[in-house]
């Protein structure tokens, strides 16, 4: 076994036989490469990654692979998830010099970390002969390959690099619209999403334009936002047996899937069907969300309450074997209504994914016109469908399952408690509110220090397991106040004003008027990084900067305020022009447009009442109250009768008593 057998990340256990003499991130191998002046392979992944898997097997696991790797570079193996700062500096790398980026990550960097060539997924014979032409470079033209690790680094430090805007313009109308109008001929009006292939779900693009186009009273955002979210849970991408969503689609149809399923994902689109559900009222939104959870649950909750970060792509060396079934297997698990059940999910006999012969479940009618079709009662068809599914679920949990990444990352655990908290809020089933309580209290009493510093990764032991960064912060603090609005209980809200300081402490750059991602005393890399375009998960700062607004109005903090309002100059000037990588930001900006409704409600019936307010959509609202409370908004509203005060602008109105004259005080 190599250097990564005392690991405890479950990717880099993944090469631990390798024949490759793979070193964790640290200071044993960075200092091997300085002595002996050789070259540094950062190889970069994740444990689910499909394409990872691919190129170990092709390349790492091979001794004449593993002998050109050992006799001329240090080898270095990055698990992506607990060291984003590296992989951040890497793929901004990457992305320079090939214009693309993903995973396999792989970069050639000189002995003092310095990056000199990278790409992705390479071929065995093409990664021999890099190397080998790498390794010659090296010993050859050493000036050579350090003039270019001098440009390619600054060309890193400048990478999404954002610097202070002074002037401070009113955010209007006309700036949202600037946004989305670009955005609008990216959208495939057929099938919902982006008109492209690969699909991903962008959870925080939808959400965001869920929020525009109710607000803005645009009939046509609405209309692909109510597409695409059908159209993902109609498609193969969702698991129609088990509940979740995978990855993305390789498909324009939202039919094959990528098969691998991230915490995630899966926590966000919690948040936006339920949201969605509140706005549209669809009930297939409210299933989507009840069988995501229940996967959750089942298959990715530890016992202490924390959620694991993903389910790998594989079972038994094949991509979505555990998901996909033939026509025969089901006859096998079904029998005489094996026919009802292909009609359903779209099974036919020589399997609807053509490349691989099986089927992957997807619909394409709803259920009303389904039944008609067949002539069947529509309830009677739901009933059948419900049996047949746990027939066929219940064979499949006796295959071989997929591999489980088991890190309990601090950041995607706060995407998921705010799921559940967005959950409880749409539905309010009470199991959903217990989940997150526990979560709640396993991330306070685990991944937060007595001395309010955040841990990054549960039980880790190897040398990134306690570093931070400023999304570990973010996305917890986001959580607490969305935990609070449906508790009303204000230890979490102090739990996340707590965790604001800290990250302002240690992340804020007043230079810029931006957060770095990693802290100020943090491990020094080769560049300091600012992480601001929203992705498959809302950049960092964007998340910050909201919720310096949101407890800017809850603390009646005008620091807060003007550190946000900041972040967004700085950011506003961007935004048109790629609409899908500043969703989160946009979302800041239709807030600051239409103004925030916070509403207090204070008394015995307070629960109730926000109850009844949440049935209603209104996303440009904070919710605050309860029968005590310490927050400023709440000072003198309590008595010995219920009362809703709606207040907007530093103004509140004369406090009612009834939910529906509340409600007319508001403009939905």
């Amino acid at each position: 076994m190599n250097k990564l057998k005392n690991s405890t990340s479950p990717y880099l256990l993944q090469h631990a036989n390798n024949p490759v003499n793979w070193f964790p991130w640290g200071a044993e191998a960075l200092q091997k490469a300085r002595l002996e002046n050789k070259l540094i392979i950062v190889s970069i992944g994740y444990s689910a990654c499909h394409w990872c898997h691919v190129m170990e097997h092709e390349s790492f696991e091979k001794e004449d692979v593993a002998k050109v790797m050992n006799d001329h570079f240090v080898c270095i193996k990055v698990d992506r998830e607990e060291r984003p700062d590296i992989d951040q500096i890497y793929m901004s790398a990457v992305q320079l010099m090939t214009g693309r980026g993903g995973w396999p990550l792989n970069c050639i960097c000189l002995p003092d970390q310095r990056p000199v060539y990278g790409g992705t997924y390479f071929r065995k014979t093409d990664w021999i002969n890099l190397l080998n032409n790498l390794a010659e470079f090296w010993e050859n033209k050493p000036d050579e390959a350090e003039a270019y690790a001098v440009r390619l680094t600054e060309g890193i430090k400048q990478y999404e690099n954002i610097g202070l805007v002074a002037e401070q313009q009113e955010n209007t109308r006309a700036d949202l619209e600037a946004v989305v109008k670009p955005w609008k001929q990216l959208f495939d009006y057929e099938l919902g999403g982006m008109g492209r292939s690969p699909k991903f779900p962008m959870p925080n693009n939808w959400q965001f334009l869920l929020r525009y186009a109710h607000l803005m009273k645009d009939e046509a955002i609405q209309v692909i936002v109510g597409l695409t979210l059908d159209k993902m849970a109609k498609g193969g991408i969702y698991d129609h047996i088990g509940g979740g969503f995978a990855r993305y689609s390789v498909d324009e149809r939202w039919h094959v899937p990528h098969f691998e399923k991230m915490l995630y994902d899966n926590a966000q689109l919690i948040s936006l069907y339920s949201e969605a559900y509140t706005c549209i009222g669809d009930e297939q939104y409210k299933k989507v969300v009840a069988e995501t959870i229940e996967f959750v649950g089942r298959e990715l909750t530890s016992p202490e309450f924390g959620f694991y970060s993903a389910l790998d792509a594989d079972s038994e060396g094949v991509e979505g074997k555990f998901y996909t079934f033939d026509l025969d297997e089901l006859e096998e698990i079904l029998g005489d209504d094996a026919g009802l059940f292909a009609i359903y999910y779209n099974a036919t006999v020589d399997g609807n994914w053509a490349e691989e012969h099986t089927n992957v479940f997807f619909r394409y009618d709803d259920d009303d016109v389904l039944a008609e079709k067949l002539g069947i009662p529509v309830d009677a068809l739901a009933d059948r469908i419900v049996l047949l599914k746990q027939k066929v679920f219940d064979h499949r949990v006796k295959r071989i399952r997929p591999g489980l990444d088991y890190k309990i990352l601090t950041s995607w655990n706060g995407l998921m408690l705010k799921g559940l908290c967005n959950a409880y809020r749409a539905f309010d089933d009470q199991e959903y509110l217990d989940l997150a309580l526990k979560n709640a209290s396993f991330i306070r009493d685990n991944l937060i220090t007595l001395s309010g510093k955040v841990i990054r990764v549960f039980k880790s032991d190897d040398a990134g397991g306690t570093v931070a960064f400023l999304d570990d912060y973010a996305l917890i603090i986001d959580a607490f106040i969305a935990l609070y609005e449906v508790t009303f209980n204000e230890q979490w809200l102090k739990e996340a004003k707590k965790l604001t300081d800290g990250a302002i402490d240690r992340f804020y750059d007043a230079h810029s008027g931006m957060f770095f991602y990693t802290p100020a005393d943090g491990e020094q890399l080769i560049a300091r990084k600012l992480e601001v375009m929203d992705s498959v998960i809302p950049s960092s700062n964007s998340v910050m900067a909201r919720n310096l607004n949101k407890l800017g109005l809850l603390f009646d903090n005008e620091r807060y305020m003007e550190i946000s309002q900041q972040q967004m100059h700085n950011v506003k000037k961007l935004m048109a022009k790629y609409g899908s990588a500043y969703s989160n930001w946009a979302m800041l900006l239709l807030d600051d447009v239409a103004g925030v409704y916070e509403i207090a409600i204070t008394g015995t019936e307070a629960e109730q009442k926000r109850k009844e307010i949440e049935k209603n959509y209104i996303p440009n609202k904070i919710m605050l109250g309860g029968t005590k409370g310490s927050l400023p908004l709440l000072t003198d509203k309590f008595g010995a009768e219920t009362r809703i005060f709606v207040c907007k602008d530093k103004t509140c109105r004369l406090p009612v008593t009834e939910t529906a004259e509340a409600l007319k005080q508001i403009e939905i």
